[in-house]
């Protein structure tokens, strides 16, 4: 299965959301992070909370959804807002688009942030291993089977 996730910015959820899936899933799962708007750095934090949980991040970088039109995923996974409201470009073809709607850690201040991260890698980590039953299944499964995740 190969995954897209994009986030407007692609440098905080969207990143997590790699970083997880591509270690927890091995050969499985192939994911990729994008940005209609990418800020072009990877939010420190994002880093920071990453290394913190034991996933590497030697490679992850922001970077625009332009990137990837020859990476032809199976699934498009949206994790802000904004970034599901956005017409996606046609080059998307015919993969299934999701949207998991996590809040932003990078956006809390103080004593907050450390709790946000944490939480955000734990609910990914969650969603990650349920795509990763998911993805060995027959693929003619996996519509119904990812509609059932997002609506968890």
């Amino acid at each position: 299965m190969k995954l897209l996730y994009i986030c407007t910015h692609n440098r905080c959820r969207s990143i997590l959301s790699e970083a997880v899936t591509n270690h927890r899933a091995g050969e499985r799962i192939t994911a990729r992070s994008a940005g209609s708007q990418p800020a072009g750095e990877v939010h420190p934090l994002s880093l920071r909370y990453l290394d913190e949980a034991g996933y590497p991040t030697a490679g992850l970088r922001s970077q625009s959804w332009d990137a990837f039109e020859d990476f032809a995923p199976d699934v498009v996974i949206t994790l802000c807002d904004s970034a599901a409201g956005e017409a996606c470009p046609v080059w998307f073809g015919q993969a299934i688009k999701l949207h998991w709607g996590l809040e932003d850690p990078s956006k809390l201040e103080g004593d907050q942030v450390a709790d946000a991260f944490r939480e955000t890698i734990n609910r990914i980590e969650a969603r990650v291993d349920a795509l990763n039953r998911i993805a060995d299944t027959d693929r003619s499964l996996w519509p119904a089977a990812l509609k059932e995740l997002t609506a968890a």
